[in-house]
């Protein structure tokens, strides 16, 4: 049992924290990019999924990055989900993520610090009693600022563990309230879970006056696994994020995390305080917003999670689901009912849908949302509810992109030059462009080229249908890469050169949002 934590108080014995980092780790994903109102966005309906902690960013590593989490924290002023900033152990990151997170009502500051002997060697260029100091300093600087205090030691799963526990009781005893251990590289087995945590637990002094926190990478594929052998040896907390996006191959997935523990009750004692029918829901927010679709046999939220083909499994499903399933779709977010709308529907019950699906929104974008509709049920029999979250998805999240598609027409055919004009809204101001090219696609990103000149690879163009039948919309997915950054955009329309040229767009302010991004100063030493 944890001491009284100063964000959570008491926590009961079966509680596990759920540590959301989407925003930060997540974020750093190949291709993954977010500005401030998709964060803001994306923040909301973690704390609404039941996330206790947000990381909500980095803050030294850009004035975008400190904006991001500065700005989540005012949003949670007055209550939500405790807001926390990382930062290495250097005196001004510390600083810096203190400033971000003093609006909110419950803050903390995560700072870290390599501990393996091949970080320590090859990356920081020091000893282990500079390493050790840096601890102490750290996380007393940080608890000057706030009683919330996170220390990680970094590629702790390849630390010796003689020095691993020096640098825990340290940090215990410097004042941090949570110590994290990550497999940084995802290079650890559950047993190496197991034995790491059971040995801090039992040899550091001051061990059960903190909470024991948990990352891990899916490098081999085995975060999530990891998780639950760290929760049984007693850690308290999780670090996780939606759809398991992150460094390399992504982190644990908080989505299957809360599930194995709520599914494995009987197996492993421990709930979460995460509202599960909102998984499905966040998951997709996160895929619209990052252009990102998870796979369809991605356990949970992948589109063939409660699929089946194969005869004797729907036999057995039709006579009790549970012979087949181990959770029902609804307790994640799964519906059956799945046609909605037709072209007489009223905003009423538009409005009623949106709701229904998740969405909470403000007059204008209703009004925008409600036009693209109509627009949409006029070339559909049936509209479903994947078409809504298509267009609302399409329209309203990017509303408040810099580079906007207005207008598209495009003339192709049998022995014809395709080309297309087009008009783009760029920080408020119209511009046209006009292209022709080897194909109706080609010709459109030529023009979008033309009214708003850069150069970028086309590193992926896929197109896939909404729903079926010829009238479904296409929701295309682009792929672009300058100078070693990648970003994905996607679009839907049920015209697939129109959601083309949305998806190119999407990726063309999604990359503009990383071009402002810079990586933080080299952390050196200070002086003794």
């Amino acid at each position: 049992m944890s001491a009284n934590h100063p964000s959570f108080g008491n926590i009961a014995d079966d509680r596990v924290i759920i540590f959301d980092t989407t925003l930060r780790d997540g974020e750093q994903s190949p291709g993954f990019s977010m500005n401030l109102e998709e964060k803001l966005r994306m923040a909301e309906s973690l704390a609404e999924l039941g996330a206790d902690v947000l990381e909500a960013g980095f803050p030294i590593a850009s004035p975008g990055d400190f904006d991001s989490v500065h700005s989540i924290a005012t949003r949670f002023a007055k209550d939500g989900p405790v807001i926390c900033g990382l930062s290495r152990s250097a005196d001004g990151d510390i600083l810096r993520a203190a400033e971000a997170i003093k609006p909110a009502a419950r803050g903390r500051i995560h700072t870290f610090i390599s501990t393996s002997e091949l970080h320590m060697r090859v990356k920081l260029r020091m000893s282990n009693e500079e390493v050790l100091a840096a601890v102490v300093r750290s996380v007393t600087l940080a608890r000057n600022h706030t009683d919330d205090v996170e220390w990680s030691a970094e590629d702790g799963s390849r630390t010796d563990p003689e020095f691993l526990c020096r640098c825990v009781e340290a940090a215990i005893k410097a004042g941090a309230t949570t110590i994290n251990v990550p497999d940084t590289v995802g290079y650890a087995l559950p047993e190496d879970m197991t034995r790491i945590f059971s040995m801090l637990r039992e040899r550091v002094p001051g061990a059960d006056g903190v909470i024991f926190s948990t990352h891990n990478h899916d490098d081999l594929g085995l975060a999530v696994a990891n998780t639950l052998a760290a929760i049984q040896a007693g850690a308290r907390q999780v670090e996780c994020t939606i759809n398991g996006i992150g460094e390399r191959a992504g982190n644990a997935s908080l989505e299957e995390v809360a599930m194995a523990l709520r599914t494995r009750g009987n197996a492993i004692a421990r709930r979460t305080g995460i509202n599960t029918p909102n998984i499905l829901r966040t998951s997709r927010l996160l895929a619209t917003i990052t252009g990102f679709d998870v796979q369809p046999n991605k356990a949970i939220v992948g589109r063939n999670a409660f699929a089946h083909e194969s005869g004797i499994h729907q036999d057995g499903v039709l006579k009790d689901a549970s012979t087949y399933e181990i959770m029902t779709p609804e307790s994640v977010g799964w519906t059956t009912n799945s046609l909605v709308l037709g072209k007489h529907s009223g905003r009423a019950a538009f409005r009623d849908k949106l709701k229904a699906l998740g969405y909470e929104l403000g007059d204008n974008a209703l009004n925008d949302a409600f036009r693209r509709f109509k627009e949409l049920a006029d070339r559909k029999k049936a509209v479903y509810d994947e078409d809504v979250s298509a267009l609302v998805d399409d329209e309203v999240v990017r509303q408040n992109d810099r580079v906007k598609l207005t207008a598209l027409t495009v003339t192709s055919g049998l022995n014809t030059r395709p080309m297309a004009t087009l008009k783009l809204e760029i920080d408020g101001e119209e511009i046209e462009g006009t292209a022709v090219g080897d194909g109706a696609v080609d010709a459109t990103f030529n023009a979008i080229r033309s009214a708003y000149p850069h150069e970028v690879a086309l590193k992926l163009y896929a197109v896939q249908s909404v729903t079926g039948g010829t009238d479904a919309q296409a929701r295309v997915t682009v792929r672009f890469e300058e100078k070693g950054k990648l970003v994905d955009g996607q679009g839907a329309d049920t015209d697939t050169i129109v959601a083309s040229a949305r998806a190119y767009v999407h990726a063309l302010n999604k990359l503009l949002v990383k071009r402002e991004r810079t990586a933080p100063a080299e952390m050196t030493v200070p002086a003794a």
